[in-house]
């Protein structure tokens, strides 16, 4: 069966000014991303991948081209269509967390979702059961980010991603401020999500992150100057790792 396209880009461009001189940090992308996918863009520091996935998700305005979403020409879109739009369909985990330090982790979370229209009883139900799949006990659900390890914090912030069932999780080096052992707890949970059918698109420069990807995709001089098919993740496949690391070594990385 023929994999569904979920993101698509025609010519997409993205461009920066800066002292008078034009970078050009997405050029002419032409560029698809699958349904059930947990695709992984990788490169080279400063190639362009963040802001890529800000494109792609609609924080960010492309300069010229077109973003689609499923059957949805995104780029149209006020600033406001994009906020509702996103509220409903995308999830975002970034390296910062932006939890809200004024409220408890609970309330972190369900305001997320009684900002995309959810009913308040049921987006209880289903945060508890979420903060038991990742690990957050109930003597956390009332604390305040502040009192969390940088490692709960992450995994809050997974939570409050995935509370409206989003057609997608867009991740920006989601394990570049957490130790080993953090991030592998994170990287299971987002792995976890993936097989239950959640749609993941991560940014990273990790290998170790990089490897959980089912499609590696190596953005180079604003475009795709390869990609790689990995299969699905299985834990201490050493294949895998040797296969990565000679993809990333043939593209420069």
């Amino acid at each position: 069966m023929p994999e569904k396209c979920l993101i698509r880009t025609e010519k997409l461009c993205k461009s920066f000014s800066t002292g008078g001189v034009q970078q050009h940090v997405i050029k002419n992308l032409d560029a698809e991303i699958y349904e059930g996918d947990f695709t992984v863009i990788m490169g080279s520091s400063g190639a362009g991948k963040t802001t890529l996935l800000y494109a792609l998700s609609g924080m960010d305005k492309a300069s010229m081209g077109k973003v689609f979403f499923g059957d949805r020409n995104i780029t149209g879109y006020n600033s406001d269509q994009l906020a509702i739009f996103r509220r409903k369909h995308c999830g975002f985990v970034f390296q910062q967390v932006y939890l809200m330090e004024s409220m408890s982790v609970m309330d972190n979370v369900l305001t997320a979702g009684l900002l995309a229209g959810g009913n308040k009883r049921a987006l209880i139900k289903r945060a508890k059961e979420l903060f038991k799949q990742v690990g957050i006990e109930p003597g956390l659900w009332r604390k305040f980010p502040n009192q969390l390890s940088g490692g709960e914090a992450q995994r809050v912030a997974i939570v409050r991603a995935v509370i409206n069932s989003p057609d997608v999780v867009f991740a920006d080096e989601p394990t570049g401020a957490l130790n080993s052992s953090a991030s592998e707890a994170v990287l299971n949970i987002l792995t976890g999500v993936n097989k239950n059918g959640q749609s993941i698109l991560m940014v990273t420069h990790d290998m170790r992150s990089a490897r959980r990807g089912n499609r590696v995709i190596y953005f180079k001089d604003g475009t795709i100057c390869g990609e790689l098919d990995l299969g699905p993740y299985v834990s201490g496949d050493k294949e895998r790792h040797e296969k990565l690391r000679n993809f990333l070594k043939e593209m420069g990385w």
